[in-house]
């Protein structure tokens, strides 16, 4: 019975107690088990009053330190924000998305003050013709002994502008208007047409190419001229007069002003209308 016993025990894993190292059937011994109230890995005072036993050592604190699997989630996380960003400001300016906005996108904020109004002018011009013109400024400041690639400053500009040419009605004087006794013939006299100033398109006019020696880059560098366009704008303005002065622009104008006011005659009832026009 005693046997059957020790073989019952050596089946369900239990150390036999006549097991011995020379035992041919060696058993693995279970860990030894300490009833207390302690905690694991914690001194259990009732052992250690009793004297039973060592008391274990203190819990050491673990100590967590960020390493490379921290910053790699880090750089992971900001390269996929970045992706989603970008393939939605992709996608809304090719117009897949049009009703999303971008949110980087730049703001331009208008402080300007209101307009304000200084005068009224009553104009008693008839602008009979207009010409169009566009011409190409190409100035170049130098210095006389000095090479070129050193201190050399060469704009091409490109100014288009507009002239009108008018006839000033307000100057007509008593005696510019004759009438037969019979009003059917009428003379009238008019001043000459005049030319007015030339007035630049902004939308028109650029700068086509420019040169600069080196010392004019680093001139440029550490200061600018402001007034610079503004006199390739000037010289810009000069051409363009000087161009509709010598074009058919006055002629053109004269014959228009003569075409409307036969029209507007002969529908009054004159059949013979007579126009001239007087040096200003």
């Amino acid at each position: 019975m005693a046997q059957d016993n020790e073989t019952t025990r050596f089946e369900r894993g239990q150390a036999s107690p006549s097991a011995s190292p020379g035992d041919p059937y060696p058993t693995a011994e279970l860990p030894e088990h300490r009833t207390g109230t302690g905690w694991p890995g914690r001194p259990d005072p009732e052992v250690d009053a009793a004297g039973g036993g060592e008391s274990a050592p203190p819990p050491q604190p673990v100590v967590v330190r960020a390493g490379g699997g921290f910053l790699r989630g880090l750089f992971f996380l900001a390269a996929t924000a970045a992706v989603v960003v970008a393939i939605v400001l992709g996608m809304t300016a090719a117009g897949i998305l049009p009703h999303l906005q971008n949110p980087f996108g730049g703001r331009t904020t208008d402080r300007s003050q209101p307009a304000l109004l200084k005068s009224i002018q009553d104009m008693s011009r008839f602008v009979a013709a207009e010409g169009n013109f566009q011409v190409i400024v190409d100035v170049q400041n130098d210095q006389k002994y000095v090479p070129d690639f050193l201190v050399n400053d060469r704009t091409l500009f490109v100014a288009a502008g507009s002239v009108e040419a008018y006839v000033d009605f307000s100057v007509i004087g008593q005696g510019a208007i004759t009438e037969s006794a019979d009003h059917r013939t009428v003379e009238i006299k008019l001043p000459s047409p005049q030319l007015n100033k030339p007035s630049i398109n902004q939308d028109r006019s650029y700068v086509f190419a420019q040169q600069k020696g080196l010392l004019n880059h680093l001139g440029d560098v550490f200061a600018s001229d402001p007034n610079k366009l503004r006199q390739l704008y000037q010289l810009g303005e000069q051409k363009i007069a000087d161009a509709a002065k010598s074009s058919e622009l006055q002629q053109r104008a004269e014959d228009n002003t003569r075409k409307m006011l036969e029209g507007m005659l002969r529908s009054l009832g004159y059949t013979s209308i007579v126009i001239n026009y007087t040096a200003p």
